[in-house]
C-alpha cells in the first residue's frame, strides 16, 4: 500500500472515530477462515501471555538529583505489555523504567514512575487506566506513555472504535494537564510465527491502525512516535535477540531499542529536548505536513515523531514529523526506590 493509499485510509478511521462511523474492513470475507485458523494457530504457538510476568518497576528513579522543595516529576505508563513490559524478569529492563532513567539523567531531577498499562488491553481499557493515573488530583502525571492496539489487531477491533478509545484517554490526559506521547501500533507482520498470508495482512492492519492513531491522537493534543518499524526490519533481521522467549514480547535489548526510540519525544513533550533539535532539519526530511500524509509516512519509518503545528488547514490539521537523533540510555537502576514524592 503507497503512502498516499494508507493516508486516506488513515483519514477515513479517523473520520469514523470521530463522527461515530462503522468499522472499515481490513481483510475481505473470503479470507476470513484461514485468517482465523492462521491467528488461532499463531496465539497458541506464542503463547501471548497466557501468564504474564511483569516485573514490578514502579519507583523513583534518579534519586541523587533529589533538591528539597523541588518536587519529582512524574511518568505514567499506560496501554498494553508492551508498556508494562511483559517478557522481562527485572524491573530496570522494562520501558517505564528504563524511560524514568532516561528522563531523570537529562532532566537532573528525579522521576516518579507509575504503571497502569495491563498485558492483553485493548484500546477499550484506557478509560480504566486513565481513571486509575488520574484517581489523585493532586498527583498528575507529567507525562504519560501509551503503547496500544497491538491487540485490537489480534482481536480485530474495528479501528474507528480503537481510535476513539485512544483519542478520548488522551483529551482525558490533556485535559488534567498531562503531557502525552503515544507509541503507535507495532508491526504485527514481524512476529515469527505468523505465516503468509496472514503476516502480510497483519503488517497492513497493523500499519493502517498506527496512521490512524496518529491522526486521533494528534487532534487531542499528543505527540506519537512510530514503533512499526522497531517490529520490522530490526526485530525480523534479529528475532533470538530482539524477541522474548516466547518470540512474541520484546526481550531486554527489544524494549530498550523502543524506549530509546521514544526518549526524545517524551523529554521534547517535556521541554527538555536541545533548542536546536526543535527546528524541523530537511536534510533527516522533517518539515511540516498535512496530518494524514504525516501519519502515513510515520506508520512506515521507526522513531518518527508526529505533533501538531497548526490547528487546521483545508485538509485537516498540519503537523510537524520529526526524526529525532536517538541518545543512549542510561542503565535503569536495578532496584528503584519505592518512596514517591
Amino acid at each position: 500500500m503507497t503512502s498516499m493509499s494508507r493516508a486516506r485510509v488513515a483519514r477515513r478511521i479517523a473520520a469514523g472515530a470521530a463522527y461515530g462511523g462503522g468499522g472499515i474492513g481490513l481483510a475481505g470475507a473470503a479470507t476470513v477462515g484461514l485468517l482465523v485458523a492462521q491467528a488461532q494457530l499463531a496465539r497458541r504457538r506464542v503463547g501471548n501471555g497466557a501468564t504474564p510476568h511483569v516485573p514490578n518497576a514502579d519507583g523513583l528513579y534518579g534519586a541523587a538529583h533529589t533538591v528539597p522543595g523541588e518536587p519529582a516529576l512524574r511518568l505514567t505508563m499506560l496501554g498494553d505489555s508492551t508498556a508494562a513490559g511483559q517478557g522481562v524478569h527485572r524491573a530496570g529492563q522494562t520501558p517505564g523504567a528504563l524511560l524514568a532513567s532516561g528522563i531523570a539523567a537529562l532532566a537532573e531531577r528525579p522521576v516518579g514512575l507509575s504503571t497502569v498499562a495491563t498485558p492483553g488491553a485493548r484500546s477499550d481499557d484506557l478509560d480504566r487506566q486513565v481513571t486509575l493515573a488520574l484517581a489523585d488530583p493532586s498527583r498528575v502525571p507529567d507525562i504519560c506513555v501509551i503503547m496500544v492496539g497491538a491487540n485490537d489487531v489480534t482481536h480485530r477491533m474495528p479501528p474507528t472504535r480503537s481510535v476513539r478509545h485512544l483519542a478520548s484517554a488522551v483529551r482525558r490526559l490533556r485535559t488534567a494537564g498531562a503531557e502525552v506521547v503515544v507509541g503507535t501500533c507495532p508491526d504485527l507482520g514481524t512476529i515469527e510465527p505468523v505465516q503468509q498470508p496472514l503476516r502480510w495482512l497483519a503488517r497492513r492492519a497493523s500499519r493502517q491502525l498506527a496512521a490512524a492513531q496518529t491522526i486521533g491522537v494528534v487532534e487531542q493534543g499528543g505527540r506519537t512516535v512510530s514503533l512499526g518499524d522497531l517490529l520490522g526490519p530490526e526485530f525480523a533481521a534479529n528475532p533470538r535477540e530482539l524477541f522474548g522467549p516466547d518470540s512474541y514480547h520484546p526481550s531486554a535489548e527489544g524494549y530498550a531499542t523502543a524506549a530509546m526510540a521514544v526518549l526524545p519525544t517524551v523529554c521534547a513533550a517535556l521541554g527538555l529536548w536541545p533548542a536546536e533539535e526543535e527546528r524541523p532539519d530537511a536534510a533527516r526530511r522533517e518539515g511540516f505536513l498535512p496530518v494524514a500524509r504525516a501519519a502515513a509516512e510515520a506508520a512506515s519509518e521507526a522513531g518518527t515523531e508526529v505533533t501538531a503545528a497548526t490547528p487546521t488547514g483545508p485538509r485537516g490539521p498540519w503537523v510537524l514529523l520529526k526524526r529525532r537523533r536517538r541518545r543512549r540510555l542510561p542503565e535503569a537502576e536495578p532496584e528503584p526506590s519505592t518512596q514517591h514524592s
